[in-house]
């Protein structure tokens, strides 16, 4: 599986034009079932609004999908989904809530307004990077624990917990590929003292 670029969870933004409220929630989906209830959710919590736009990019089938929910004509779903494809990001959704305020603004005008949202949206998310990882959680003794922890701070890792018991318990996560170098140099540290066990890769933010 192919590394990609997701958000982590969800996020919103709100922009105004000419007294007309643009709210934009973002969330991170992996299904239709899960975006068209995220679209459903936001539309629940919006039911005084004129419109909810939707948009949304799936890697499952690569499946994209939009709606202008009543605006002219590729003005605001179309805008919402290629803002999407620029910033690169997949297994998303984007729903883009309009408070009508009063003065028409016009193809130019809508179409920049819901590129706004979908922006200003993206800029408060969580943008991740999903790539095949490896755990890796070692078994340290004591007097061992600060050279192991310098050797696993130099290599380009992620450390997800420590524990302190009647020895140290040390979980980290590497690329899937990169973890051989370190690997060998903490076998050598340990000198058949703990323990490493490594997990089978799998798909996750790192």
């Amino acid at each position: 599986m192919e590394d990609y670029t997701t958000i982590e969870g969800r996020a919103e933004a709100e922009i105004e034009q000419k007294k007309s409220r643009f709210i934009c929630a973002l969330a991170h989906v992996e299904t239709e079932e899960q975006a068209q209830e995220f679209v459903q959710s936001v539309r629940e919590k919006h039911k005084a609004a004129r419109h909810n736009v939707y948009a949304w990019i799936l890697r499952d089938g690569n499946r994209e999908r939009c709606s202008d929910d009543g605006e002219p004509q590729k003005t605001a779903g179309l805008p919402t989904l290629e803002t999407l494809r620029g910033a690169g990001v997949t297994d998303i959704v984007a729903v883009t809530t309009r408070y009508f305020g009063g003065t028409l603004l016009g193809t130019g005008g809508l179409v920049r307004a819901y590129t706004q949202a979908a922006q200003a949206a993206l800029a408060n998310a969580n943008i991740v990077l999903v790539s095949s990882c490896v755990d890796i959680t070692i078994r340290i003794p004591y007097p061992l624990y600060d050279k192991i922890a310098y050797q696993v701070g130099q290599e380009n890792t992620r450390v997800l917990d420590t524990s302190f018991t009647s020895e140290v318990q040390m979980t980290i996560r590497m690329l899937e590929g990169t973890q051989e170098r370190l690997l060998e140099t903490i076998r050598q540290t340990l000198a058949g003292k703990g323990s490493i066990q490594v997990s089978d890769p799998l798909h996750t933010i790192f």
